[in-house]
């Protein structure tokens, strides 16, 4: 059994560069190469890119909901590329541009968003589970995948994404357990964007961190600048290293903001003053970013101009496939019920397809 003290997160969230871009001194965790950083800033631009582009869409009446991550983009790139082929993500209703970033098609991940009856994307091709609405959910869902492939004898490590409201649900609670009972190999990534809709962190914890909830069930635990992406990629780094090599479940805290509403349905002026929200704009990971690679002279205008490109073929084909009219097939509402059809449900199907047949002659 763990001692609690070792258990502990840093006193201050882990920290690479200040929010100027420039190096930290006496961070002890590697920073991450060039190319790396280079990859990670291209996942930024193009992350920024699907929020602004999605938030379009949801004026326009393409999208239903769109909740954006304006803000947190380091989040979205650090989960996305900290992990290997064969791992798994599960994200929430926010971590779209974290979906994108592993390698699902854009039209396809927005499908549930648009108000479809179904994800979008087939989650065994990247091994990114379905988006959840749920609080917490799919948290239950990484402790099982990640325990079936331990005993599987795999070397597979999930990452379950959360917010800092899901900390407050049962699951949160009982995932945390399971898995660290089982030493299930998986990276509880909580994004702690200091708001639960319009409920604010002190109404949710009184905890020193919400990093600290894992010492309770022998989790190691760790906080990091939500909005410093070297950090971020340093810290979940070590965390699924960590995991894979069996020593149990890791607890990872993000400290950044909800830049934007919690939804385009919401009015976030109700809760939270423009004063609150401005110095958090000094502090956009995206900025940060390109403030180090152009101060080490990584990022030339035709490195910069290419990811631009990049980002807008994204928004592009985000653009057009959303707004392609799909023809609803009608008998689509009884294939998915039961793997065998009931007689009262074969009894519905028919009595529409007769109904369609009489509209259609």
């Amino acid at each position: 059994m763990a001692d609690a003290q070792d258990l502990l997160p840093s006193e201050q969230p882990v920290q690479l560069l200040d929010e100027t871009g420039s190096p930290v001194a006496g961070a002890d965790l590697p920073f991450p190469g060039p190319e790396r950083l280079l990859a990670a800033y291209s996942s930024l631009v193009i992350g920024r890119r699907v929020n602004d582009q999605a938030g379009a869409l949801v004026r326009q009446g393409r999208l239903a909901v769109y909740p954006s991550s304006h803000g947190q983009e380091a989040c979205q790139t650090g989960a996305a590329l900290t992990l290997a082929e064969g791992d798994w993500l599960f994200p929430t209703y926010r971590d779209t541009a974290a979906v994108i970033a592993r390698g699902v098609d854009p039209v396809e991940v927005l499908t549930l968003l648009k108000g479809d009856w179904h994800a979008g994307y087939d989650p065994y091709a990247h091994r990114v589970a379905p988006q959840a609405t749920p609080l917490a959910t799919q948290l239950l869902h990484a402790v099982g995948v990640a325990h079936a492939a331990r005993l599987r004898g795999e070397d597979t490590v999930c990452m379950a994404l959360c917010g800092d409201g899901a900390t407050s649900e049962g699951d949160f609670h009982e995932a945390l357990n399971f898995a660290a009972v089982f030493k299930a190999p998986v990276v509880f990534f909580v994004q702690n964007n200091e708001y639960a809709i319009s409920v604010p962190l002190a109404r949710q914890s009184a905890a020193p961190s919400l990093a600290h909830k894992g010492v309770g069930y022998g989790v190691n635990a760790e906080r990091v600048d939500g909005n410093d992406t070297p950090a971020v990629l340093a810290v979940l780094d070590r965390a699924v290293a960590a995991a894979r090599e069996g020593k149990g479940p890791q607890l990872v805290e993000a400290h950044t903001y909800r830049m934007q509403a919690h939804t385009n349905a919401d009015d976030a002026t109700r809760y939270r003053s423009d004063e609150e929200v401005d110095p958090w704009v000094a502090r956009d990971p995206l900025l940060r970013m390109e403030a180090y690679l152009e101060r080490k002279r990584l990022l030339t205008k035709a490195r910069r101009a290419e990811i631009a490109e990049r980002a807008e073929a994204v928004a592009t084909a985000m653009r057009e496939g959303v707004s392609r009219d799909a023809e609803p097939d009608p008998s689509e509402l009884f294939a998915h019920v039961f793997s065998t059809p009931t007689p009262q449900l074969r009894e519905q199907a028919a009595f529409l397809a007769d109904e369609l047949s009489r509209e259609g002659s």
